[in-house]
């Protein structure tokens, strides 16, 4: 049982270290920041969040995605994509997805994650979260039940 908690507590301090996220932004009017391809990430390298490099300075990534009201990409709607390192989500949580509509009819997603490199996805899906919350539990209980 010492082990399982030493396990946990290790788990936990990993995720105080500095994340890497990608960086890029579709404002520069190129498809290089995978608004309608796939993102390359042979092209991009990640940044530290903590360090100089990074635009936004933050604890976790992001991804957002922005796209018109009108009907089909071929009739001059268009779609933005930033991915950056962010330091709060709106929901509190990491390792999901919100969206919505604008009052302007604009469609937005915003995914958080906090793994290095985790931006790159079309969707994030986050294993540390998971883990995270397992650990917390294990350590709470664990110490709950033998103390």
């Amino acid at each position: 049982m010492v082990l399982l908690k030493l396990f946990c507590i290790l788990l936990v301090i990993h995720h105080g270290e500095s994340i890497r996220c990608y960086q890029c932004t579709s404002d520069d009017g190129t498809d290089s920041c995978g608004v309608y391809g796939k993102f390359d990430t042979d092209r991009h390298v990640p940044v530290e969040c903590q360090g100089d490099e990074a635009v936004t300075p933050g604890t976790m990534c992001i991804k957002i995605t922005q796209q018109s009201p009108r009907g089909f990409i071929w009739d001059g709607r268009w779609r933005q994509v930033i991915r950056r390192c962010t330091s709060v989500a709106n929901t509190g949580v990491t390792g999901v997805c919100n969206w919505g509509i604008y009052e302007n009819g604009v469609y937005w997603e915003e995914c958080y994650c906090s793994e290095d490199s985790c931006n790159s996805a079309r969707r994030i899906e986050s294993f540390h979260v998971v883990t995270s919350f397992i650990s917390t539990i294990i350590l709470y209980y664990g110490f709950t039940l033998f103390y």
